[in-house]
Order: structure tokens, then sequence, then C-alpha cells
């Protein structure tokens, strides 16, 4: 075999494995679950991914007063929830905002969530910069997007 029909093959081999990666930061499947009526927080959830390292740095929403980035462990027999800083967004790895780990805890709710409706959320990066998506409300003790769907 040549060098130059190996050095084609590899240079094939590494533009599929960029084209594999997404071109920019995405925020996908935003969701959040609704809420009983005197509740005061709730909670978004999503998949982050960037071909480049970010970290997630704030989020705001016009439904709730304040939006903070947590988490969630459980310590012995309780589960303990607390703000972090930011979250670390590696190159070319999807990170899970999910319930029982890290999310978007929504304080001070304008109104409840109700399932079925959608609302504005900005994630702020420190590189990528803000991302405004759509997170759309599931059911109460949704286990993820469109969860409900996939049982029809």
């Amino acid at each position: 075999m040549s060098i130059k029909l190996i050095a084609f093959a590899v240079g094939l081999v590494i533009a599929n494995s960029a084209l594999a990666q997404p071109a920019q930061l995405e925020v996908n499947n935003p969701w959040a679950r609704a809420t009983p009526g005197k509740a005061e927080n709730g909670a978004a959830y999503a998949t982050i991914q960037s071909p480049t390292a970010d970290r997630l740095v704030s989020a705001s929403s016009p439904v709730a007063k304040k939006a903070e980035l947590h988490t969630m462990s459980m310590q012995g027999m309780v589960m303990k929830m607390r703000p972090i800083d930011g979250l670390d967004i590696p190159a070319g790895q999807p990170v899970a905002l999910k319930p029982g780990g890290e999310h978007i805890m929504l304080m001070g709710l304008n109104e409840p969530l109700h399932e079925g409706q959608s609302f504005p959320l900005t994630l702020d990066f420190e590189k990528a910069g803000p991302r405004t998506v759509t997170v759309t409300v599931e059911k109460a003790g949704a286990k993820g997007p469109d969860s409900a769907a996939a049982h029809h």
C-alpha cells in the first residue's frame, strides 16, 4: 500500500469523526416536570454537548425569580441538594442534567408549571455564551422528555 493511500484513508477516518461531533454547543431535549399548585420551586433538565470543553456557569428564566445550578446526591439515607457554581462540559461528551443529579433549580415560580406548556430558559456558558432554549413541561413525576409518549 502506498503512503499516499494510507494518508488518504487516515484523512477520511479523521474527517468522519469530525463530522460526528456537533459543530457547536448543543442543548437537547430541555424539559421540566409539572409542579403542584402551591409549589414555589421547580427544576429543568437537558442534555448538553459541545465539540470543545466549556462550562455552564448560570441560568435564568422569566418563569422564576431565580434559577440556580444544583446537584443532588445521597449521603447515607439522606438526599442532599446543594447549589454549584458551574458545571464542566467535556469536549465531545454529552452531559445530562436529570432528576437525581445535576439540574437547574427554578426558585420562586411566578405560577405553577403545567403539563403541555413551554417556557424559555437561558443557559450561560463560559465560551459559548448565552443559549436560550424552549423547555417543555412534562407530567408531574416524568422521568424524561416525552416519557408519556414512549408508552403509547
